[in-house]
């Protein structure tokens, strides 16, 4: 049996996307041709602005996949001149000819010009193609010079209002050119806001040094000596000057083709279809710009993407129908936020508005409801369109909420979080509903919005409904019990990488500084010790040092960490696990003299237990006087670098592990970061030292260092993994600085360096391409930034000791200094009781765990 033969007039976004939708479900029986006017493949055509502002034209390519598919050719730049219904025959305008047995018609619209003098004078230019993007951006350049010499901008002039004519504007301005929109009508945009709505965007786009003219009705285009446009003409007598003016005034749907071939075509125009897209020609659908359905055709993309799901399917034999045009929209210019979905005009009798105003603001928000006041119909939004990826998919049912929590900013009612059903359609472009983004989620193992988009393209289309994808998908893996916000907390939008890179850029270095102008509120537990680690990196101070010493949290505050019992814990830096008999002796002293419960850390450290606050600076001044600095147990920081004997004592030591701990050990403390940081160091490979539990884990062999990164221990293991191997002393050193780097300015918040090294894109291979190859061209940085870090160490217990004001901090109580706390209680262990201090060895007693026993003599 031959393979049917199917012939697509028009190679756009529609055409594409019929094209995927037969691919993922027709067999092999399929024959597929597109024929295509533009010379290229296609491609969006609503992130023509992304062009304006500088993109790669390819950026702009859709998937290629389906074309590539060897069902399907793809014939671009050779239009179609006729279609002959009896010999069920195309022919193109080189006179090729390409059977069918079923033909589809996707030929979109074209860009109308009004009927004035001067709309075809050069310098005059429609906003619809590619081609047409090139050569308005060729006219700003070629007029610019002169403009300049004039001491002006090019002068731009957008004929029409609307959607596409502001998003023209934003293109202008985008080429440095300065924009005046001319509107017939009384307000913008006035196909889906109100007067009210229209007032607030003109307030906006005003502040946006956008000039509006309207109620203006346009007469004459105006030539220059050289034929080229100059100025624009109003019926009111009054006219503008122009260096270009740009047409945007609507859409007429490409059906020449169909009228010629006798296709019965609507009076205002567009080729009639039913509900099945099939036109008066059973062997002929029809679907998007062109196609007219109950005598409206409509120029937004989600229609024909609809059409075109609704025509795959009854191309296959299915018997899906088309149930109308979804006009909602959302304005794509970067300042100005305007949404508008459903029956945004209330034309529902018994319709009811619910309505928020704040004209000093520019925002003017709108729900239409049922005359219940329980069904969502509609609504626009302007000045603030966050909740349109949350309202719009409601259209048509019940809001589950009063209507202010949806309209109110914030600070006032906070918007819920009701669950959409399963039949709500997120993704209108697509027609992706939220059952299906949640089988996704699922079924399809999708994490993210991307993933998402890439596999049901739920979002990839004009992007209006992204943040709402993402909420679905956050709610689904919580559900799953899986956290995926990347927000840093309520007060930050910004991931913990994004916040790095914004303070970075920014060079503010206080935390009041950094909210004010990235974030809002007053700060939490999550975003303090969070900033507190990224100033930490970028303008090192010491902990308790001016505003940022608030960011801590208790343990930073007193550089020790506090235990259950209310005391604090003291761990002395013992690099390597080296220790001298003089600084064991001190320890044991200072243990005993303050009656410290002291135990061997896993890390190769003493730890003394049992520290009041008070004690904590009398304690260190000890340890720093015999040699000893702060051991960082406290801080998400450096904690150890553990090691075996090496090759100095151990008779299997291929390398002196131990003297590389202590190097690596000195070159890293004080190193803070998104979470504390733990090396170790095997003189071979029988591993003693564990290095495969660490974050970064180096074992010697007998060709150099073999570095391992992103092990840990603790709730959820994790083997760390090669990621170079054979390398020298330098080399090593130097690689795991640009490792610890890289991983400390792009990590999230709290994130251990194995999630992080599992959620990097490419994996080990990436980091590996990143810190050795250089992929990025950062590595210069990333080792100067490891540099400053070595040459501005200082100890923090020393520092503190040598200011009076840092060591107001540690007093139990304000007035009695030296009074211990009545309430702490001390822990005894295996024989280990706290030693009676002077007064308790007068009176007697001594307190064990809450209570005072009689020391025996």
């Amino acid at each position: 049996m031959s393979a049917t033969r199917l012939v697509v007039v028009g190679a756009g976004m529609v055409a594409h996307r019929l094209v995927e939708s037969l691919l993922s479900r027709a067999g092999d029986g399929l024959e597929v041709t597109v024929l295509g006017e533009e010379g290229c493949a296609p491609y969006d055509r609503v992130g023509l602005s992304r062009y304006v502002d500088g993109a790669d034209p390819g950026s702009l390519s859709l998937d290629p996949e389906p074309f590539q598919d060897p069902r399907v050719r793809l014939l671009a730049g050779d239009p179609v001149a006729r279609i002959d219904r009896e010999e069920r025959q195309v022919v193109t305008r080189s006179g090729q000819v390409h059977g069918y047995d079923r033909l589809v018609l996707a030929t979109g619209s074209a860009a109308a010009r009004p009927p004035i003098e001067g709309a075809e004078l050069p310098g005059v230019f429609v906003y619809r193609t590619l081609d047409d993007v090139r050569q308005l951006r060729a006219h700003v350049e070629h007029v610019e010079a002169a403009a300049r010499r004039r001491g002006r901008a090019v002068r731009g002039v957008v004929i029409g209002g609307g959607l596409l004519g502001l998003e023209a504007a934003g293109a202008l301005q985008g080429l440095g050119a300065a924009a005046t929109v001319v509107q017939s009508g009384d307000r913008v945009m006035s196909a889906q806001l109100d007067l009210p709505a229209g007032t607030a965007l003109r307030r906006l786009l005003e502040q946006r040094d956008i000039v509006l003219r309207t109620s203006a009705r346009t007469t004459r285009l105006a030539a220059g000596a050289d034929g080229q446009v100059v100025g624009i003409e109003y019926a009111d007598g009054s006219s503008d000057p122009a260096d270009l003016v740009v047409l945007t005034v609507g859409v007429r749907p490409r059906d020449e083709l169909a009228r010629a071939a006798g296709l019965d075509c609507a009076e205002r125009g567009g080729v009639e279809i039913d509900a099945g897209c099939r036109t008066s020609d059973p062997a002929i659908l029809a679907i998007g710009e062109v196609a007219s359905f109950e005598g409206r055709c409509v120029g937004l993309v989600a229609p024909g993407y609809a059409m075109a799901e609704v025509a795959a399917d009854r191309l296959l034999g299915g018997d899906s129908t088309f149930t109308g045009f979804d006009l909602s929209t959302k304005l794509k210019l970067s300042g100005v936020d305007v949404a508008s979905f459903g029956d945004a005009f209330a034309t529902t009798p018994g319709a009811l508005d619910v309505v928020y105003a704040d004209p000093v603001g520019g925002v003017y928000k709108k729900l239409v409801l049922s005359d219940d006041a329980r069904t969502l119909l509609g609504g626009m939004l302007v000045g603030d369109a966050s909740a349109y990826g949350a309202l719009r998919p409601l259209v048509g049912s019940a809001l589950g909420a009063d209507p202010a929590a949806y309209l109110l900013p914030e600070g006032g009612v906070v918007a819920p979080s009701g669950e959409l059903p399963d039949a709500a359609v997120v993704c209108s472009c697509a027609g992706v509903t939220a059952g299906r983004i949640r089988e996704a989620v699922h079924e399809e193992g999708c994490e993210d919005a991307g993933a998402v988009a890439a596999c049901t393209r739920a979002g990839a289309t004009c992007g209006s409904c992204v943040l709402a994808v993402k909420g679905l998908v956050t709610t689904e893996l919580a559900g799953m019990g899986r956290a995926v916000s990347t927000a840093l907390c309520e007060h930050f939008d910004l991931s913990r990488r994004q916040l790095f890179d914004a303070v970075q850029v920014s060079g503010l270095t206080t935390f009041s500084a950094i909210i004010g102008r990235f974030g809002s509120g007053r700060g939490c537990a999550t975003c303090k010790p969070a900033l507190a680690s990224i100033l930490a990196t970028l303008a090192p101070r010491h902990v308790l040092e001016g505003e940022n010493a608030t960011l801590q949290d208790t343990n930073d505050h007193v550089m020790a960490n506090m235990q259950k019992d209310g005391t604090y814990s003291v761990v002395p830096r013992m690099a390597g696990g080296e220790v001298t008999p003089e600084g064991l002796i001190v320890i044991g002293e200072i243990a005993r003299d303050f009656g410290l419960y002291t135990k061997l850390t896993g890390g190769q450290r003493i730890d003394m237990f049992g520290a009041r606050l008070e004690e904590l600076p009398p304690i260190w001044e000890r340890l720093v006087a015999a040699g000893f600095e702060s051991g960082q147990a406290y801080g998400k920081s450096l904690r150890t670098v553990k090691s075996c004997v090496g090759s100095a004592w151990c008779r299997y030591g291929v390398l002196d592990s131990t003297a590389m701990a202590v190097r690596l050990e000195l070159r890293y403390r004080g190193l803070r970061a998104p979470h504390k940081l733990k090396l170790g160091v095997s003189g071979c490979a029988r591993e003693c030292a564990e290095a495969r539990s660490k974050d970064a884990g180096i074992i010697a062999t007998a060709q150099g260092w073999n570095l391992y990164v992103g092990g840990n221990g603790g709730a959820t293991p994790r083997h760390a993994e090669l990621l170079a191997e054979g390398l020298d002393d330098e080399t090593l050193v130097r690689t795991i600085d640009r490792f610890f780097v890289y991983y400390l300015r792009t990590a999230d918040t709290l994130q251990r360096t194995a999630p992080w090294l599992q959620a990097l894109d490419g994996g080990i291979g990436t980091l590996r391409e990143v810190v050795l190859e250089d992929s990025l061209g950062i590595c210069t940085d990333l080792d100067a930034a490891m540099d400053r870090h070595v040459e501005d160490y200082e100890d923090e217990w020393a520092a503190t000791l040598a200011d009076p004001e840092k060591l107001r901090r540690f007093r139990s109580f304000v007035n009695a200094p030296q009074t211990p706390d009545p309430s702490l209680a001390y822990t005894p262990a295996r024989g280990q009781v706290r030693p009676a201090s002077g007064e308790e060895r007068r009176s007697g007693e001594v307190l064990i765990a809450g209570t005072r026993l009689e020391v025996r003599r």
